[in-house]
């Protein structure tokens, strides 16, 4: 969210549900693809992938306005595949990179994480993500 000058730090939950309903967009328009994806053929893109949105801090207190609380739900991050055009809540419990990187390691397969932070790209990388910075994803919502 850092990324984006529009008083996020005034109101970090109303940025994490402006930044949902953005990616929520996306994901459903079809053109969030990954640069070197290819498709069935070879030559067209992968379906729609599915997102992760890790909320920490003030953010948190937009997951109930994003989703409806899960009875029992784990604390630790769902290991379960992301339907594609689907996103994902994750609140961490503590840190937000510490939870980040938890997603990238119980997840399988093409882990894609958007980030500027060096530490964080540097964690995720060695888990066994790719990272993009916030400015591709930017790009795309922008369409």
């Amino acid at each position: 969210m850092g990324s984006r000058p529009d008083g996020w730090w005034r109101d970090r939950a109303g940025a994490a549900v402006r930044l949902h309903a953005d990616i929520t967009r996306l994901a459903a328009s079809g053109r969030a693809t990954l640069p070197d994806e290819p498709g069935e053929t070879g030559t067209e893109r992968a379906g729609t992938p599915g997102f992760v949105m890790v909320l920490e801090g003030a953010a948190k207190a937009a997951a109930a306005r994003l989703a409806p609380p899960e009875p029992n739900a784990s604390p630790e991050p769902n290991a379960s595949p992301v339907p594609p055009g689907e996103v994902r809540v994750v609140q961490a419990a503590g840190s937000g990179d510490d939870a980040i990187v938890a997603v990238v390691r119980r997840l399988a397969g093409r882990r894609v994480v958007v980030t500027a932070d060096r530490g964080l790209r540097e964690r995720c990388v060695a888990a066994g993500a790719e990272i993009r910075g916030p400015g591709w994803l930017l790009g795309l919502i922008a369409g």
